[in-house]
């Protein structure tokens, strides 16, 4: 089966070749591979002059058994149906783009904010590149140890390795006063907030199988919830939006908190849409498939009232679960004041009329530091910083995942220069992995 992809796709590649770019052009594709436990999403987009046009989507509905809460468990089903999205996509587009941004979701990667103290031996001397790397890289380890500790605890004291894979600044102090670039300045005292994300080696190594199965050049993995963040902040470092973002998958629902325009931490529980589908068809006694569609169909108003009140009731008992799952997790961002009051979900779980609802009319966070009753509201794609839709497909909240993997890779693209880089450059480079 898979040499048979392999043939169609350079069939496909063949066909489309004279519709690229010649060599040393501005324009380059990416593509933006969102692996969920529902669906697989691909979006190729074009980059030019520090944006994104996206020409091409294709979409993939997974098998039950080939995805395990956010994590690959079947490689060889999984690339047949990011295959059949690539496909879609690509003959939509007129390319066949092989720089790819894969996501990774699941409970056990690992995103949190660091903070390192470093007292400096020789105040009046000016910051350099080298200093700087050696601070990060500290802040780096740190961050990696805590992150093997945790997993190790979650996993009941099994050892596991992980690796690096996302990066960012969240401030930087020195002697109390805030940078956004250190190089050059002097001072004794230098404070650095850094966001990382650790993910294990097995899910990571299954993710890089699939790219090269499907003849994909790996640019960089993500982490879901960074994604989502990134998608929103943008470039602008004066960029001062703080929100709770919420991306409800299939099999996780993934959750990053942004303060002042830094990515403050993320966190994962095995909770999505699959969950509640599930519970209907436990409770109706009804097929996967048939729980699905009265799932769907509830959001929709395609279902009768009797119809709608079993639905309902099948659905209360886990969505209790999930707003509790939800409670726990922003319970653990302890370090901050307060909570932004915004949230702006995604995802095709977030669809769930009854969850929306629950997060707007109940009184889940009485016990959580909100100043005010949470604003609840879908990202619109619209909102996607960069990026800009020429297809007509890209519509709805359920993109911005795919759409967040693109907007990593043009980080990537951007900070991946050839030689002549400015030293504000070679910083930006020590946080992109």
């Amino acid at each position: 089966m898979l040499d048979k992809l392999k043939e169609l796709r350079e069939t496909a590649k063949s066909h489309l070749q004279a519709a690229k770019p010649a060599e040393g052009a501005a324009v380059q594709h990416l593509v933006g591979l969102d692996i969920g436990t529902e669906y697989v999403k691909a979006l190729i987009g074009r980059v030019q002059d520090g944006e994104i046009e996206i020409i091409g989507v294709g979409r993939a509905h997974q098998g039950l058994s080939d995805m395990q809460a956010g994590a690959v468990a079947d490689i060889g089903a999984v690339v047949e149906n990011c295959d059949k999205a690539l496909n879609d996509a690509e003959k939509q587009a007129g390319v066949s783009a092989r720089g790819a941004i894969i996501g990774i979701a699941g409970e056990l990667v690992q995103g949190t904010t660091t903070t390192v103290r470093v007292a400096r031996k020789t105040p009046d001397k000016a910051l350099d590149i080298v200093e700087v790397e050696k601070v990060i890289k500290l802040v780096q380890a740190r961050a990696e140890a805590k992150a093997k500790k945790q997993l190790s605890l979650e996993l009941g004291g099994k050892e596991v390795d992980v690796k690096l894979v996302n990066s960012a600044l969240v401030s930087m102090e020195i002697d109390g006063y805030a940078v956004t670039n250190p190089i050059g300045f002097q001072g004794r005292d230098m404070v650095v907030q850094l966001y990382t994300a650790f993910a294990p080696l097995v899910h990571i190594g299954a993710l890089e199988r699939v790219a090269e199965q499907l003849d994909l050049n790996l640019l960089a993995v993500a982490a879901e919830p960074f994604a989502v963040a990134r998608s929103v902040i943008g470039d602008d470092q004066t960029n001062t939006m703080s929100a709770v973002l919420m991306d409800v998958g299939g099999g996780t629902t993934d959750i990053a908190v942004i303060n002042d325009g830094g990515v403050q931490g993320t966190k994962m529980f095995g909770i999505g849409g699959r969950a509640y589908t599930r519970s209907i068809e436990r409770g109706l006694g009804v097929e996967f498939d048939m729980a699905e569609k009265l799932k769907v169909g509830l959001s929709q108003k395609k279902v009768s009232a009797k119809q709608a009140a079993l639905v309902e009731k099948a659905l209360r008992k886990t969505l209790d679960v999930w707003i509790n799952g939800v409670e726990l997790a922003l319970g653990e961002f302890d370090k901050l004041d307060h909570l932004p009051y915004r949230l702006l979900l995604c995802g095709g779980g977030s669809s769930l009329d009854m969850l929306m609802e629950s997060l707007q009319r109940t009184d889940w966070y009485r016990s959580l530091p909100f100043t005010r009753r949470p604003v609840v509201q879908h990202i619109r794609p619209d909102q996607v910083v960069g990026i800009t839709d020429t297809t007509g497909s890209v519509n709805d909240h359920t993109f911005i995942t795919a759409m967040g993997l693109l907007r990593v890779g043009l980080d990537t693209v951007q900070y991946n220069g050839t030689g002549g880089e400015s030293m504000k450059e070679r910083f930006d480079k020590l946080l992109r992995v």
